[in-house]
């Protein structure tokens, strides 16, 4: 395990899934963690339950301003900010194009692009004063290659996938590690949802297919670390055992 004593943390999407479990990998591995989610209620019990290392900001991805604000909350907490998680998204709304609501479709943009750019945008500054930082986007094999009735999704992060190679691009040269994280398929309420839809062949994959959100929060935070330097810019991809062996779960 890494040892991130004394460095900070903000992941977006902390109530549940992969954020919550990030949540404790993260402090387990030494770091002050900044819980970001709509719900306040959720994100506060697990700050509970992880100690003073944590604290729970209500934050929404798809605002700027809650974007900043919650960056400035957790400054004024813990002192700094080293590593920004953004794990922040919808699948919804899942449907043919033909028929897709065009409000909910740009609601999903607005949290799985935008509220992408809006991370990077707020911490990007103070981690180029500062001559360090990790930005890590929760990506998608959505983000490479078309789904059947997940326009949005598929395109929302597959923008989110070009802005994390553009900002590394742009950064790298200033001391700021940006990367992306493809899960796979991860056992939590977003594929209960997918699994209702029941319109492509993501949503016939038995529960036991789906790897549990820990494998993934135990890779962010692998992933903090100088052995994934060679995916900057890029997905790391949680399918490949080369990966999976690196990080220690197989």
């Amino acid at each position: 395990m890494i040892d991130l004593k004394g460095k900070t943390v903000a992941i977006t999407g902390a109530s549940k899934g992969i954020g919550a479990a990030a949540a404790r990998a993260f402090a387990d591995a030494g770091a002050n963690v900044a819980l970001l989610a709509r719900s306040e209620t959720l994100i506060a019990e697990i700050a509970a339950e992880i100690g003073d290392a944590a604290h729970a900001i209500t934050c929404d991805v798809s605002d700027y301003d809650s974007v900043a604000q919650a960056v400035a909350a957790t400054k004024a907490r813990f002192g700094g900010l080293d590593v920004w998680i953004g794990n922040a998204g919808t699948i919804d709304p899942i449907g043919h194009l033909a028929e897709a609501d065009t409000r909910d479709w740009g609601k999903s943009i607005d949290t799985n692009l935008k509220g992408v750019f809006y991370g990077m945008r707020a911490v990007l500054p103070d981690m180029i004063t500062q001559g360090h930082g990790t930005i890590i986007t929760v990506s998608s094999g959505a983000a490479h290659g078309p789904v059947e009735g997940w326009t949005a999704y598929c395109s929302g992060k597959a923008g989110a996938y070009m802005l994390t190679r553009a900002a590394d691009k742009e950064n790298r040269d200033h001391g700021i590690r940006i990367l992306g994280l493809s899960p796979g398929t991860v056992a939590t309420q977003m594929q209960r949802e997918i699994k209702a839809s029941g319109i492509n062949p993501v949503s016939q994959l038995d529960w036991s297919d789906h790897i549990p959100p820990e494998w993934p929060a135990q890779t962010l935070v692998w992933m903090c670390g100088s052995d994934a330097d060679g995916y900057l810019g890029d997905d790391v991809s949680l399918r490949d055992e080369d990966v999976r062996r690196s990080v220690g779960l197989i």
